[in-house]
């Protein structure tokens, strides 16, 4: 009981200390609104190979959605399910006031955003924006520059990890943009991955992104090179591929996404290399790695 009276002391303390001291503070007050806020609808754009399962461990988690993608056949599924199907990026951004955004390349980005049917048209004030895309760091300054003469908070948090991390909910988030507002995106990522890192100012995560998939694309070439030598002098490749992942040589290529057919079940190469993260996604990526050490 007096447990009980002290914790009930402290609620109360805390209640005055707020109501004193949050109208000085209203950016405080709007973080810690949404962050604690019900399970609202939350806007998803973009129903691809990664958006579609991310979307749903999002309603796994008991999130109502508000979707859109440009192929209204991706909405089907979901629409079948209960949720709501609208005709514009615009029309989520009316009608929910966190929206996450899983496109393919930088100009998808910027026409979904700011274009004429656009996010920004008609975004509310105070609204997370939470763009899950891989794309150049300079388009999601410029983006996050345009959301915030609206009044509204931007974000990037490209993911690691692949199809398969998407349906399981164990992506890696990596996160740019203001810290004070990591706490509320940490809560909707939360549901769609396993980490969820804050590396710094707006357009860091793209960054730290790049230097991933940089290593990636080198362990794939690396993994296929050595995977294609052994085969050829007579080795059977899921041998090698054991010997691989027990030596130095080891790699997420070579344990987790193996491109040889038949060394593994659940990736593309056991599935005629269908699916996953395409060739020509990862040489939009060496082209913006490019052009940043050329700048």
């Amino acid at each position: 009981m007096a447990v009980f009276l002290r914790l009930r002391g402290a609620a109360s303390s805390f209640q005055y200390w707020s109501r004193r001291h949050w109208p000085a503070a209203p950016g405080l007050v709007a973080v810690c609104s949404r962050s604690m806020a019900s399970k609202t609808p939350i806007g998803f754009i973009g129903l691809g190979n990664m958006g579609n399962p991310m979307a749903k461990n999002l309603m796994k988690h008991g999130y109502p959605l508000i979707i859109y993608d440009v192929f209204p056949d991706a909405c089907k599924e979901f629409q079948e399910q209960g949720e709501q199907v609208v005709s514009s990026p615009a029309d989520v951004a009316e009608k929910a006031d966190r929206i996450i955004t899983m496109l393919p390349t930088s100009i998808n980005a910027i026409e979904v955003y700011s274009g004429a049917n656009g996010i920004l048209k008609k975004v509310k004030k105070g609204s997370l924006l939470i763009d899950s895309s891989t794309i150049d760091p300079t388009v999601s300054k410029e983006l996050a520059k345009e959301v915030e003469k609206m009044g509204a908070v931007f974000m990037d948090a490209p993911v690691s990890g692949g199809v398969g991390a998407a349906r399981s909910g164990n992506l890696t988030f990596m996160v740019g943009g203001v810290e004070e507002e990591f706490a509320a995106a940490q809560q909707l990522l939360g549901c769609m991955g396993s980490n969820v890192v804050y590396c710094g100012g707006v357009g860091t995560g793209q960054a730290a992104k790049i230097c991933n998939n940089m290593l990636l694309a080198i362990s794939m070439i690396g993994t296929a090179e050595a995977m294609n030598l052994g085969i050829r002098l007579g080795l059977d490749p899921k041998l090698l591929a054991k010997i691989l992942n027990m030596s130095s040589g080891r790699c997420w290529s070579s344990d987790t996404y193996n491109p040889v057919p038949g060394v593994m079940d659940g990736v593309p190469s056991a599935n005629n290399y269908q699916g996953g993260f395409g060739s020509t996604l990862m040489a939009k990526l060496q082209c913006q790695q490019w052009a940043i050490k050329d700048a």
